[in-house]
């Protein structure tokens, strides 16, 4: 590792004393023109340093006064053959450090080296040079992705035991998006963990960990791991909902099958379609719920989600149950409404199987604008006998049906009475 270092060192001095080259036309299909008068770079004093993406020249300088620099021949062995191509002239003959940076991982190139004049005309190149650049690293050793985490998963691996790591970068796929995405870099070799949050629930990806070195060569790719997100915790069931109740709505369900259930929430709203809002939460041991309701025959609609100790909720997209509060009773049908001698005779039968009382509203009208309502309550028959009237006042009446719990029903329409004034005799 140390040598390593000490490499990429020499090659960063080599670059700065090799910055008075220039590239040239790495296709140009001239001909070299060889003098073979003037000095060649000994073969012999080459010494090259290869790295991933670059290797470093080293060689003794050529004397011959004619000679103001070198040109620089390539070739990739493995694409190319012995093809070579002109890639560089460096312009000082006193310049004896090079860095060819145009080169692939794991890749062997064949070089040769000639001393270059002020027109065009060079000598003979060196011998063949062969050299390999480095294979790039191994990925780290060691990835793991932890499933089962409330939308989110975390992956975790081991640090890469190259010192030349600067930092990582974490990609992702899923089943729907199969193509590898870059999610995030982690800076320092040794850091070794990253979250990925705001996932869907229920869901699997994909994850692999690439480390790059200071000069941003990557490593190998991490072998691939998978991870799924925690799935939303299951509903209640048998979710039902009383139409019965005076003046209030019992809900019952069985409980969750998921073992981590925090809490139920009570949803309600006046249509079965939308409009759900919040009316309650009850912790996990609760199986019931009463919403009092002070309204005759309201009709609601609910739903029961549970949370559980990640504050993920059921999903909301169930059919609601409809309940309701107890109807009014019906009102009874009046048969009989009539004077019979200084009484008002009232009859009547029940409407609704659940009246156990009837209440009679006795108005009196003793002028334009003087009127008054009495209530007569408690009315266990179904015929009522006014005797208390009074000749020329005019009356009307109106039932009204009572059952078990005091819910009383409408009140029918009223029925006027009038006991008539005696003729008075001359």
């Amino acid at each position: 590792m140390k040598n390593l270092m000490k490499i990429t060192s020499s090659l960063a001095l080599i670059i700065l004393v090799s910055g008075c080259s220039y590239k040239g036309d790495l296709l140009d299909p001239k001909k070299p023109k060889i003098d073979d008068t003037l000095e060649v770079v000994d073969s012999n004093s080459i010494r090259t340093i290869a790295d991933i993406n670059a290797i470093a020249f080293e060689w003794r300088k050529v004397d011959d006064s004619r000679v103001v620099g070198y040109h620089f021949y390539r070739a990739n062995l493995e694409k190319d053959g012995t093809k070579l191509q002109l890639i560089d002239t460096i312009k000082n003959k006193y310049a004896t450090h090079y860095v060819d940076t145009e080169v692939e991982p794991n890749t062997k190139y064949v070089y040769k080296i000639s001393s270059a004049t002020k027109s065009d005309i060079e000598s003979r190149t060196t011998s063949d040079y062969v050299v390999s650049t480095l294979d790039v690293p191994e990925g780290v050793s060691f990835i793991q992705a932890i499933s089962n985490l409330p939308r989110q998963i975390k992956i975790v691996w081991r640090p890469h035991t190259n010192e030349r790591i600067a930092y990582y970068k974490i990609e992702k796929s899923s089943p729907q998006t199969p193509k590898w995405e870059k999610l995030a870099e982690v800076e320092g070799r040794l850091q070794a963990e990253y979250i990925d949050e705001d996932l869907k629930d229920n869901v699997v990806y994909n994850y692999r960990v690439i480390a790059y070195t200071f000069d941003d060569i990557a490593t190998k790719p991490s072998e691939i791991v998978k991870a799924q997100t925690k799935a939303l915790p299951n509903g209640t069931t048998q979710l039902n909902a009383t139409n019965d109740k005076p003046r209030k709505i019992i809900l019952n369900w069985q409980p969750s099958e998921s073992s981590d259930v925090l809490k139920y929430n009570i949803y309600r709203s006046s249509s079965a379609t939308g409009g759900f809002s919040l009316v309650k939460t009850v912790n996990a041991q609760t199986l019931n719920f009463e919403d009092f309701v002070n309204e005759d025959g309201k009709i609601y609609f609910y739903k029961v989600t549970t949370t559980d100790v990640d504050n993920l909720e059921s999903s909301k997209e169930i059919n609601a149950v409809m309940g309701s509060t107890l109807a009014k009773v019906n009102k009874p049908i009046i048969t009989l409404a009539q004077i019979q001698g200084e009484r008002a005779i009232l009859n009547w039968q029940s409407a609704d199987k659940r009246t156990v009382s009837y209440n009679v509203y006795k108005t009196i009208k003793d002028g334009f604008f003087d009127k008054k309502t009495i209530k007569i309550t408690g009315i266990d028959a179904l015929r009522y006998e006014d005797k208390d009237i009074v000749r020329g006042v005019e009356y009307s009446y109106a039932i009204q049906a009572v059952d078990e719990f005091g819910i009383a029903s409408e009140k029918t329409a009223p029925t006027e009475l009038v006991l008539p004034k005696l003729k008075e005799l001359n």
